[in-house]
């Protein structure tokens, strides 16, 4: 969000209310279905792997629900205070907390990896019913979590374009993975 991008605000205290609701949700609405078509594309093709293939996966995406908690803290966060910024016109405001914003996500992101990599093991041994699909969540986990710590910036960045205004770009890159 530099000086020029102020162009990519939109000012949403302006217009209809309904035809800013149904534009804000439709690119939810997007969104939640290309993740939930996500998990059932990976769960046809990790169910051919055999049944502790698909418990391995299932011990790793709970992982996922940690990660999601964390991320929507800050990208709520980030939508609702660049948004107050941006309906003040206070770009620099905006830009101020959008590079909190993104240092917080860095911060947060490198936290969760080395955190993840330290209990990746000890965490598949526990959640796992036997030594097979604990090496198996290992396996997975040791390239999975530092997928999810990537996660965080991308969150901060798609709630800084939806705080100010701009849904589109963060629809784009969700559907997209």
């Amino acid at each position: 969000m530099s000086k020029k991008d102020g162009a990519a605000m939109q000012d949403l205290t302006t217009g209809p209310v309904t035809r800013h609701l149904l534009k804000t949700t439709s690119f939810m609405l997007v969104i939640m279905i290309f993740q939930t078509l996500y998990f059932l594309i990976d769960l046809y093709w990790v169910g051919r792997l055999g049944t502790n293939a698909v418990a391995a996966v299932g011990i790793g995406g709970n992982l996922s629900f940690f990660v999601l908690g964390l991320t929507q803290m800050l990208g709520v966060g980030t939508t609702t205070v660049i948004s107050h910024a941006v309906g003040r016109k206070d770009h620099p405001e905006a830009l101020r907390v959008f590079n909190q914003s993104q240092v917080l996500s860095l911060l947060t992101a490198v936290l969760f990896l080395i955190a993840g990599m330290a209990i990746r093991i000890p965490y598949s041994v526990a959640m796992s019913a036997d030594a097979v699909t604990a090496q198996l969540s290992g396996d997975y986990l040791l390239w999975f979590i530092p997928a999810m710590a990537l996660q965080f910036g991308l969150v901060s960045m798609g709630a800084a374009l939806r705080g100010s205004g701009n849904f589109k770009p963060g629809m784009i890159v969700s559907t997209r993975r």
